[in-house]
């Protein structure tokens, strides 16, 4: 099965976040600062802002790239096609570099972060899904409840964490983002980001986009959903899109009242 036909196999199934996301957790809104232009045939997987720039993965096989795009025009000034037997994911920098994921297909790539070209290859067991980094570890997702904590210079995994709300395990945690010490994930097919601690794996809120992008989910096979969370830690600015979404929004988040 691949992941579109999963995807819409999964609107099919009883959706149990809500009944996790009712518990005694603190549930956040958003303010949209600004709207930028999103490329509509970029299946966005990852996203990451550094220098000034944004860089996305792309995914499904035969369309994967890494892409350099330019946040106020949304222009794409760089890209680089993976290889069609690649279902593109997770993508994040370190140091001159730009590491992404793949799907099933157990192989991570490493690209020079200005050249794109390919530096080297590593291989994981099971599947390939968010990819961050906390400054020492890179962070990876993998569509169960478990964040797995990888060695960057060798891709080996260092330890792991199970992701809960309230003693709950919560999976489908797809994109990754580190914000002020704090993990970010989009919880595949929602609108919602949950908001973790790296050292417990408990969730600490919800961010609800539920009013973000009303087109969320209702395009072919549902496919054009959240997904995509990059942070600008020096002007402290945070970003979201989705799949094939018109727009990246700069967002504020905010207490619900």
């Amino acid at each position: 099965m691949n992941k579109i036909a999963a995807q819409a196999l999964f609107l099919s199934l009883p959706v149990l976040l809500p009944a996790v996301a009712s518990a005694a957790l603190p549930t956040y809104d958003f303010k949209v600062v600004r709207s930028y232009p999103h490329d509509t045939q970029a299946f966005t997987e990852g996203l990451l802002y550094r220098d000034g720039i944004l860089y996305e993965s792309t995914g499904l096989n035969g369309k994967s790239s890494i892409r350099k795009v330019d946040l106020a025009s949304g222009k794409v000034l760089q890209s680089k096609d993976i290889p069609p037997q690649y279902f593109g994911e997770g993508l994040t920098d370190w140091g001159d570099t730009l590491v992404g994921l793949t799907w099933q297909t157990q192989t991570g790539f490493v690209f020079d972060l200005k050249t794109f070209e390919l530096k080297s290859q590593f291989a994981y067991p099971g599947e390939g899904w968010g990819l961050t980094h906390n400054g020492k570890e890179l962070i990876m997702s993998d569509g169960t409840a478990t964040l797995r904590f990888l060695d960057p210079k060798t891709f080996l995994e260092v330890r792991r964490i199970k992701v809960t709300a309230d003693g709950i395990a919560v999976d489908q945690l797809n994109e990754l983002e580190v914000v002020e010490g704090e993990i970010y994930a989009n919880i595949w097919h929602t609108n919602t980001i949950a908001r973790i601690d790296p050292a417990t794996g408990k969730i600490l809120g919800w961010i609800d986009f539920g009013k973000l992008y009303p087109e969320a989910g209702k395009g072919p096979n549902g496919e054009n959903v959240m997904n995509g969370i990059a942070y600008d830690a020096e002007k402290k600015r945070l970003f979201v899109t989705g799949k094939l979404w018109p727009k990246i929004y700069e967002v504020k988040i905010t207490p619900r009242k």
